[in-house]
């Protein structure tokens, strides 16, 4: 992609249309590689869970929360700031560079002293060596935080769903070849770790960028932007892990291990759909981050295309919780349906949430978005303590009960910033919303009349072709036109 934008854009119609027209590619290019990369997750997860058993799942999945909180430290709001602060200059992007690298060489240093003291909390003494090998991809992280930025401020969304592809598809075959090797929880040690360097050398070989001694005072700016997204970060992190923290140390590395697997599978229609976002949506909202009509229209339509595609997502795994876990994993994963099922309706409504952040770091509210999180956070975790007394089920309903509360602040001051109202925010949502309960009607009245002498098997693939075809014809029955008329929006900017 040859457009590359160097500060923020007042759009007229001319730039506007081009803008669209490189969003709309960057989204399918994106959104079209992670597909592909889902579907391979897919498939080795479901190969790879097969041949390991729930506590391979929760030893490293202990791992996992440790080093996810000493890599956001380590990264520390840099990319952000790198795609976000569009002044800088050269020489203070090669001083980030410079910083990125020693934050990650201290992470090791630390991550590895603490590794075998975490062990002892979590009470499992082979999480140490699991946390020593794992904290290199510290350094790798810390490599591709610059280049990987860079390439998102220049729009070049078609090379890095190229690269992030290779890099699904080295993990995949990767974690089954592992696995088919009787490595056990080892398989999901190197196969995260081979992701990482696939990922980093593509990026260093694809855009590299020199490096400069950090001098605080040159890049001061950007350093207190990235304190903001670091500390949010950090709120969200205690928020979205301390479900995991709490069920390892209360309820055991089986129970943590079924929770994990019900949070994966929840995640995976999702994932790659916030990702995408995630990866994409911010460039275009710091191109246009002094129109507000620009940003409202770009937030409308973006949020209605999320919820035509993530609510009845949500909503129908899980109406087929049951049935997949049985199909996919075996019988040994049962405990696991009930999460799952909370969880899956959870991160319907999630997806749609991320592109509020999103407007307040690109228009200058990132300490806003920082005291939300030191605020709310706590009552989530707590929550989390309080729900752990019925086990992952009461944790996974903590979520679901208290979520909804923790985003209201969110759409305040977006709406109020941006001057969108309400109800033409709820307008866009309607339609999915609405395709989604005749979906879950339809759905359950299957339920009571298929035969239980069914196979799962069969049961299953009933019940999600009946889930498609209601949500489809009810969408585009009752809201037709709303489709044409965003078909024809896809068309145009692609033209």
């Amino acid at each position: 992609m040859s457009v590359v934008i160097t500060k923020p854009l007042s759009v007229q119609t001319a730039e506007r249309s081009a803008l669209d027209g490189d969003l709309v590619r960057s989204l399918a290019w994106t959104g079209g590689m992670k597909w592909v990369s889902q579907i391979l997750n897919w498939a080795a997860t479901v190969i790879v869970a097969r041949m390991l058993v729930p506590e391979d799942y929760g030893l490293v999945g202990m791992a996992s929360v440790y080093l996810a909180l000493v890599a956001l430290v380590n990264e520390f709001g840099l990319s952000a700031a790198v795609v976000t602060r569009r002044h800088l200059t050269h020489n203070q992007i090669a001083q980030i560079n410079s910083l990125s690298l020693l934050l990650g060489l201290a992470a090791l240093i630390i991550s590895v002293a603490a590794a075998f003291p975490a062990s002892s909390y979590f009470n499992a003494p082979e999480l140490g060596w699991v946390i020593v090998v794992m904290s290199s991809s510290f350094v790798t992280s810390a490599l591709a935080t610059v280049p990987y930025s860079l390439l998102q401020r220049d729009l070049q969304f078609k090379l890095l769903a190229l690269i992030e592809g290779f890099q699904a598809f080295a993990q995949a075959a990767g974690m089954v070849a592992f696995a088919f090797l009787g490595l056990r929880y080892w398989t999901l040690v190197c196969g995260s770790l081979l992701s990482g360097v696939v990922f980093t050398g593509m990026l260093l070989w694809s855009r590299p960028h020199s490096f400069a001694w950090p001098r605080p005072a040159s890049i001061k700016d950007a350093l207190t932007f990235s304190w903001h997204v670091l500390v949010a970060r950090l709120c969200w992190f205690a928020q979205s892990n301390g479900d995991r923290l709490i069920a390892g140390r209360i309820l055991g590395k089986a129970a943590l291990g079924a929770y994990a697997v019900g949070w994966t599978l929840a995640s995976l229609p999702i994932e790659k759909i916030t990702g995408l976002m995630s990866r994409v949506t911010p460039a275009f909202f710091s191109a246009v981050q002094t129109d507000f009509a620009a940003i409202r229209r770009y937030l409308l339509t973006l949020t209605e295309g999320l919820a035509f595609l993530t609510l009845p997502a949500g909503c129908g795994l899980a109406l087929v919780a049951e049935e997949l876990v049985a199909v996919a994993l075996g019988e040994n994963w049962g405990m696991a349906v009930r999460p799952l099922q909370i969880l899956a309706i959870l991160t319907g409504i999630r997806a749609i949430d991320p592109l509020l952040s999103q407007i307040l770091y690109v228009v200058g509210e990132s300490r806003f978005v920082m005291r939300l999180g030191l605020a709310a956070g706590p009552f989530l975790v707590l929550s989390f303590y309080f729900g752990s007394r019925w086990g992952i089920v009461g944790i996974a309903a903590a979520w679901l009960a208290f979520y909804p509360f923790l985003v209201l602040p969110l759409y305040w001051k977006v709406f109020k910033t941006i001057s969108l109202s309400p109800s033409a925010y709820l307008s866009v949502l309607w339609p999915a919303f609405n395709g989604t309960l005749v979906m879950a009607a339809a759905v359950l009245l299957l339920k009571l009349t298929i035969p239980s002498s069914w196979p799962m098997w069969l049961l299953l693939g009933t019940e999600v072709a009946t889930a498609a075809v209601v949500y489809f014809l009810t969408v585009f029955t009752f809201h037709g036109e709303r489709v044409r008329r965003f078909y024809r929006f896809l068309r145009t900017v692609r033209g």
